[in-house]
């Protein structure tokens, strides 16, 4: 398979540059398209929650907040347990066609979920979601890796991450004003069509790997031990820990926020929507500028990627910890600081795990990471969180995230020692000089 970057629609020749740059930012804004819809889709389920749990449960159930809970770890089980896979063959096979078949399936089983007749199909029906993202996760990520060089990564990196607190806020909205006024399966059927769409389009997308000469070059052939030094890379393995408590917060956070603003009386459809205003809002604005931070301190602090997660995190959790307290409206102040500062890190620490990881194994890295952070983290905060608001109440369970989003935040700053050392090594190997150039 041949690639020219300087050939566009109509036949049309460009310069080189000017093609490759085109076909890149064609390749950051279906991505990032898809990465909303991503994460509209996950907190759809979240945000009617409560509306599920009275369709398939009895109101005096004492368990039925821990089995909603597992409705979030049956997506989050078979994401991260196939993501390893499917991430594996990313490193082989094209990535936008596992992109396109992924999405695709995750928009059918999401149009399942909104069928449901019993607990168990809907629990199913997640559980084929996981699946479809599982191709998706590892994929995507890597394909943007290899289309941006190191200096500009960290910012691609950020606005393709700006998609997690915008999808998760429409998701909110979506799932609040939708569920109100049309029933909760209705949030799940308008996801499908624009997913299909989406999907559809993957397959006119070429992987960045193929270029006129050659795909990779016989230098770069994979062996075991690209994978075990993967592992043996300390700013990796540290960063796969920090992620795994930031997980476990934001995740468990955000699946019971719905269950929390009714323990605090708040109405549910205006509280949701105000909640997803202010993820939008507070959430896109510290993506976008943690990743635009740390690019600008990368020449001077080699560790800045991890420096810009510590810190926000470390500031993140007094202000949540107070929020909690807080009466409403103040509280949606509070809120909107304590989400500032908790996503300041998503797009610094997604940018390490890529700069550490060679191109030729980079999907597997961020495949491993899924699994660790997933299996570590929200998929433990879904039933843990709900096992704590079954026995004694929402809130306390949300102080005992404090503590987490604390340890995440040391954990990051802890590893800023080893971060420029390791981006430096993996800049330095051919594989990388020959994707990027």
């Amino acid at each position: 398979m041949n690639y020219n970057p300087g050939t566009v629609p109509g036949n049309r020749q460009l310069s080189t540059k000017e093609g490759a740059a085109r076909a890149a930012s064609g390749a950051l804004l279906l991505l990032l398209t898809i990465n909303l819809f991503n994460y509209m889709d996950r907190q759809v389920l979240a945000a009617v929650e409560p509306d599920i749990r009275a369709t398939f449960f009895a109101p005096d159930d004492p368990t039925a907040m821990t089995q909603t809970g597992l409705l979030g770890s049956a997506f989050l089980v078979t994401y991260m347990l196939s993501a390893p896979l499917l991430g594996f063959l990313a490193d082989r096979l094209s990535r936008w066609v596992i992109v396109g078949v992924a999405v695709i399936l995750w928009s059918l089983a999401t149009g399942g979920s909104g069928l449901a007749t019993s607990f168990g199909i809907l629990f199913a029906t997640r559980i084929c979601v996981g699946i479809g993202e599982g191709g998706y996760g590892p994929a995507a990520p890597t394909i943007l890796s290899d289309l941006f060089p190191l200096e500009r990564r960290g910012r691609i990196m950020a606005m393709f991450c700006a998609a997690i607190p915008v999808g998760s806020a429409l998701g909110y909205v979506l799932g609040g004003q939708i569920g109100s006024h049309f029933g909760w399966r209705w949030a799940f059927y308008v996801l499908v069509v624009p997913g299909l769409l989406l999907g559809l389009a993957c397959f006119s997308q070429r992987d960045p790997r193929v270029s006129a000469h050659h795909l990779v070059q016989k230098s770069s052939k994979r062996r075991l031990g690209d994978y075990l030094k993967l592992f043996s890379t300390r700013s990796y393995l540290i960063n796969c820990i920090a992620q795994t408590l930031m997980t476990f917060a934001a995740g468990g956070l955000g699946y019971w926020m719905a269950a929390y603003l009714k323990f605090r009386n708040q109405d549910p459809g205006n509280s949701l929507t105000i909640f997803g205003l202010i993820t939008v809002v507070a959430g896109l604005t510290s993506t976008l500028l943690g990743g635009v931070v740390a690019d600008k301190l990368r020449p001077r602090f080699p560790g800045s990627d991890f420096w810009v997660s510590g810190i926000g995190m470390l500031i993140t959790c007094p202000i949540f910890v107070i929020t909690l307290f807080l009466p409403f409206p103040a509280a949606w102040i509070g809120m909107f600081v304590a989400i500032f500062f908790l996503f300041l890190n998503t797009g610094p620490s997604n940018t390490a795990l890529a700069n550490v990881s060679r191109p030729i194994v980079r999907a597997t890295a961020f495949a491993m990471n899924i699994l660790i952070i997933h299996l570590l983290g929200d998929v433990q905060a879904f039933w843990m969180l709900g096992f704590i608001g079954d026995h004694w109440n929402i809130r306390i369970a949300f102080v005992f995230v404090s503590g987490i989003i604390l340890a995440s935040g040391l954990v990051w700053l802890f590893g800023a020692k080893y971060l420029g050392a390791d981006t430096a090594a993996v800049q330095a190997a051919p594989d990388e000089k020959q994707i990027t150039a």
